[in-house]
């Protein structure tokens, strides 16, 4: 009797051990995007430093370069991208539809969201909280000084609720102006409908730096009242392309971890660190696991540097934005951005 047992739980260790060993197989997202040989990415309008097109219709961004990350890594170009501007309100309907492939468009991870509109987000790409923007000339200096005050806020959005929600636990009585579009919300603000912008404390720096006559004429104040993890979502029932997703992204933060660049990506493939090795594919192969080749992950890198790299291109310090690295920081540097292991 105890034989059995010991070669019945044998048999099926053996078995285990070959499914997880087992390449994956491509789902039908993964299917459709190579034969249309484009990655289709749900992105804002315009929110530089995020997502936003020059003049000749080029996107850059921190959101944007997720997707070619993606690309690079699924179809060996960062530039198979297709990109579909969305408005908040538009945004997920675009992505339960079919539209879009993965809406990587400043959107904050909720219970809500997760549980209720057939999506699985891929993890935190930037972390966030809510903040308000008011002129200077204002001379208020703190969010409880705006008792009665009009507030420009974007429908469909976490926002609205949020700022509902402050209003009330600080009895501060505000009165928000709804818009549907993230254009109809700058207007009404830097034209003096309202007295007060509210939306991501990163989206009103870009804001304040695209929109404003003189940027220096308008001031954050210091208080956020929410969190609001922002990352790319996929279409709940396709397990491998959510799957690629998602390593991309850790790929990107697990290189900053240990040395990896844009610059140097190269030259690390002699590395006989065993961490370097299996991120870009010189030793083993976790590329058959997500379907892919062994160097996933150096296409990734090579083409958009590491998540460091992501961030200060486009939201940093020595950007346009000016955003300090703040709780999107390595772990093991004081913030926030942790990768589980690619092994």
């Amino acid at each position: 009797m105890y034989l059995n047992k010991v070669k019945a739980m044998a048999a099926i260790v053996a078995a285990m051990g070959a499914i997880m060993a087992a390449p994956a197989h491509a789902g039908k997202t993964i299917d459709a995007i190579k034969a249309r040989g484009q990655v289709i990415c749900g992105v804002n309008p315009s929110l530089p430093g995020f997502a936003a097109a020059d003049s000749q219709g080029n996107w850059s961004g921190l959101d944007v370069d997720v997707c070619k990350a993606v690309a690079a890594t699924l179809l060996g170009d960062a530039s198979k991208v297709k990109w579909t501007p969305l408005n908040a309100s538009q945004r997920f309907a675009a992505l339960q539809s079919g539209e879009i492939d993965v809406l990587s468009r400043n959107t904050t991870w909720t219970l809500t969201r997760d549980a209720s509109l057939g999506l699985n987000f891929t993890g935190t790409t930037y972390y966030d909280g809510q903040g308000f923007m008011v002129t200077k000339k204002s001379k208020i200096t703190s969010a409880k000084q705006l008792k009665g005050a009009t507030v420009c806020v974007q429908s469909g959005t976490t926002t609205e609720k949020n700022l509902a929600d402050y209003s009330k636990a600080m009895k501060l009585n505000m009165k928000p102006v709804v818009f549907e579009t993230q254009e109809a919300t700058n207007k009404a603000y830097f034209t003096g409908r309202c007295q007060v912008y509210t939306t991501d404390a990163s989206g009103l720096a870009s804001v304040r730096n695209k929109e404003a006559t003189n940027p220096d004429d308008h001031l954050i104040l210091p208080e956020l009242i929410s969190k609001e993890p922002l990352g790319p979502s996929v279409r709940r029932g396709d397990d491998e392309w959510f799957a690629i997703v998602k390593w991309v992204v850790y790929a990107l933060l697990e290189a900053e971890e240990y040395g990896i660049t844009q610059a140097n990506v190269d030259q690390m493939k002699s590395s006989t660190d065993p961490v370097v090795m299996r991120i870009l594919g010189t030793s083993e192969d976790t590329g058959k696991l997500l379907g892919l080749d062994k160097e996933w992950a150096y296409r990734a890198i090579k083409a958009v540097g590491n998540y460091g790299e992501v961030f200060e291109r486009n939201v940093g310090p020595k950007s346009a934005l000016k955003l300090p690295r703040g709780a999107n920081n390595q772990w093991n540097k004081g913030g926030l951005m942790y990768a589980p292991p690619v092994r």
